[in-house]
Parts: structure tokens; C-alpha cells; sequence
């Protein structure tokens, strides 16, 4: 199983952040570079716990889908989606939001697991772990302009 721990420091209140990453429509707009649209289930604004999302998007050059359910939440503070169908043998990330100092830390936490035996493992560690990185980085970027230029 390959891990990925990401904070983010975001100046802005707890809500907003949370509500931003659980939009439907921000995560498309954080994903252009892939192509990401919800095809299925819960296909714009907020999303919660038991209801689903089928993302489309285009990686490594082949448009994959993803189906993902939010499988617990406490709000502000913490929620879960988990993959339902998709590409990998499991995939799991936890979205958790703290108060520090004046500031909001945004932290994920995904763990996941690939198929193919040591095919994918190889894929995992020479492309998948950065791939996946960078994309929740990107994703990340997009939420903390959107939150900071909230509270101007």
C-alpha cells in the first residue's frame, strides 16, 4: 500500500475550506489539465456522506473513471471518500481540516493500492505516487486561492 501525507496552510475559516473541497464544481475547475467531469451520481455542488461521485478524466493519455463514495464526515472537520470502482484495488482519502494559529492546516491523507501485481508497483513507484502528488497538489492550489480570496 502506498501512502501520501499533504498539508496545506490556508488563511480563511474552517467551513469555507471544507465546503470547498467537497464541491463538486471546484474539483472540476481544480482538474482542467485532466479533462475531470462527474459523469454519474452527485454531479455538481456539495457532496456528503452516502451519496457517490463517477469522475471521467484523462491520465497517463487514456481517459479512466473513477467512482468514489463519501464514506464518513464530520462537519468542518474530517470526511472520507473511498473508491467504489475504478482502476486501482483500493484508494482512500481522508480530507481533514484543523485550526492553528489563525490558520487552517488542510491535510490529506491518501492511501491507496495498485493492481498487476509488481507491474503496478513498478508503475507506482516510477510514474502513479508523483502523478497522484501533483494532482492533489494542483487540486490543493486551486482551493487555497478560492478560500483566501473568500475572505477579501
Amino acid at each position: 500500500m502506498t501512502t501520501i501525507h499533504l498539508s496545506t496552510k490556508i488563511k480563511s475559516s474552517k467551513q469555507v475550506i471544507f465546503d470547498l473541497s467537497r464541491n463538486i464544481d471546484v474539483h472540476k475547475l481544480s482538474t482542467a489539465k485532466s479533462n475531470e467531469t462527474a459523469i454519474d451520481g452527485i454531479t455538481s455542488g456539495l457532496i456528503n456522506k452516502g451519496e457517490t461521485v463517477t469522475w471521467r478524466g484523462k491520465h497517463f493519455g487514456f481517459y479512466l473513471t473513477h467512482k468514489s463514495i463519501i464514506s464518513a464526515m464530520e462537519i468542518p472537520s474530517y470526511f472520507v471518500d473511498e473508491m467504489v470502482e475504478g482502476k486501482f484495488k483500493s484508494f482512500k482519502h481522508e480530507h481533514s481540516f484543523i485550526e492553528e494559529n489563525g490558520f487552517i492546516m488542510m491535510i490529506d491523507k491518501i492511501e491507496y493500492q495498485t493492481p498487476y501485481g509488481i507491474f503496478g508497483k513498478l508503475f507506482d513507484v516510477l510514474f502513479l505516487k508523483k502523478h497522484l502528488t501533483n494532482f492533489i497538489n494542483e487540486r490543493n492550489s486551486v482551493l487555497k486561492e478560492l478560500a483566501e480570496n473568500n475572505q477579501k
